[in-house]
């Protein structure tokens, strides 16, 4: 029998850090580690914007190399960092597993199973698994080229750079109750980068309900919060592949409790079917 996960979530990188600073924000380390429990799976970002400052305080300069290969650089060196904090804020009971993924893991059905069957297995074992894109061995054009290739094949074809995608992609995969995106904005909101007009519910009685209110939302959403980044459209995209499949997703501010928004009890936007 297959184990019923409650919850994945994802936390963006900007969230993590305190951009005033430059440097970690511990704080939401420790608030977001002493709520994780068996049961969840968290995907993390962070790992390349982490690397940067850490590269950048140890030499006082940043790399100004070949981008591609500074980010694998920033990423590898980050990646430990973030890890680090993750296991000095989980509560010392539970272990935490590094998972590392690319693209191939989602778009093969073997080694999509392979991922599940980890994942369930992690849950057994009164264990949190900690998911991040595998950025210091990923490779941009072959990455395109293999995307290429299964888009010729036919069928659905999942990209998986951006973390909010690998977390939706996860959700579905396990099947979910709650697909939460922790991110540097209150939620969806209907004018770009005016909290007044956040979105704070988008639902309907049907799947092609919810679906049309996306559509709708997407019309106005412009902009990322960093280079890179696909910003609010793309992560209603991901939520829509979630619904369709029984899950609620809730998009709110990293500086909230992860029980808060998960409970509503703080401002958020929540996507669901019958909600």
């Amino acid at each position: 029998m297959d184990y019923q996960f409650s919850l994945v979530g994802k936390i963006g990188s900007m969230a993590l850090i305190r951009q005033e600073d430059r440097d970690i924000d511990y704080n939401i380390f420790s608030r977001l580690g002493a709520e994780l429990k068996p049961g969840m799976i968290w995907v993390t970002s962070g790992a390349t914007e982490i690397g940067r400052l850490d590269y950048i305080k140890r030499t006082g300069c940043e790399l100004s190399g070949d981008p591609e290969q500074d980010k694998a650089d920033y990423a590898a060196q980050g990646q430990a960092i973030l890890m680090q904090n993750y296991r000095q804020f989980v509560p010392p009971e539970y272990g935490i597993r590094q998972i590392l993924v690319e693209h191939t893991h989602f778009n093969d059905p073997e080694k999509s199973e392979h991922i599940r069957q980890l994942l369930i297995r992690s849950a057994r074992q009164k264990t949190i698994p900690i998911v991040n894109y595998n950025d210091p061995v990923s490779d941009e054009e072959n990455r395109k080229m293999e995307l290429a290739a299964r888009r010729k094949q036919g069928g659905e074809v999942h990209e998986c750079v951006d973390n909010d995608e690998i977390a939706a992609v996860i959700a579905g995969l396990v099947k979910a109750k709650t697909l939460v995106l922790m991110t540097s904005t209150e939620g969806i909101y209907r004018e770009s980068g005016n909290p007044d007009t956040l979105v704070r519910e988008v639902t309907g009685k049907t799947y092609e309900e919810v679906e049309k209110k996306v559509r709708e939302l997407q019309e106005g959403c412009v902009g990322a919060s960093r280079a890179g980044a696909n910003g609010a459209r793309a992560k209603l995209e991901y939520a829509l592949g979630c619904v369709r499949g029984g899950t609620t997703v809730i998009i709110g501010h990293a500086r909230h409790r992860l029980s808060d928004l998960t409970e509503g009890r703080v401002a958020c936007t929540r996507i669901g079917v019958g909600l």
